[in-house]
């Protein structure tokens, strides 16, 4: 007597596959929240420095343009460069966090990410080579801009 075995491996390919299904389902992640546009401040309007209590919306196009400055200067991957720009514009330096510009094996960083503190927002900035951008973003709940390892600001 001889039985097929077609249902039995029809049953194993559905299995499979609903397995596979549910393996790729669980590697997606959730979309993040896009990032604030840039604030749409006519250029006439920015002013030449911030205090504590400009405007986010203006501090934020303070913040472009200052590390736009040190960018076109050459000087994008170099963390203190962008921290000094940003303090001499009128940023608060204990307001700021920047990564390190080296890696720990001693190689320039690819990026280069720096942020400021305003109030409940952070101005998120990184610069690539020579690309840059940057978001407004709610602060973390550490009460910081940035994840991760950053570099002591002790200048």
């Amino acid at each position: 007597m001889t039985t097929s075995r077609r249902p039995r491996n029809a049953l194993g390919v559905l299995a499979g596959t609903v397995a596979v299904a549910a393996l790729l389902a669980g590697c997606t992640s959730q979309p993040e929240p896009p990032p604030a546009p840039a604030p749409s401040v006519p250029a006439a309007e920015v002013p030449d420095t911030v205090t504590s209590e400009t405007p986010v919306d203006l501090a934020r196009a303070v913040f472009d343009r200052t590390a736009q400055q040190v960018l076109a200067a050459g000087q994008g991957g170099d963390g203190r460069a962008v921290v000094d720009a940003l303090v001499a514009v009128g940023f608060d330096k204990a307001s700021l966090q920047v990564t390190p510009d080296a890696t720990w094996t001693g190689r320039a960083s690819d990026s280069l990410q720096f942020s400021a503190l305003r109030g409940d927002s952070c101005l998120v900035g990184q610069i690539a080579g020579d690309a840059y951008a940057a978001q407004t973003a709610p602060v973390l709940g550490t009460g910081a801009c940035l994840i991760g390892t950053t570099r002591a600001i002790d200048w």
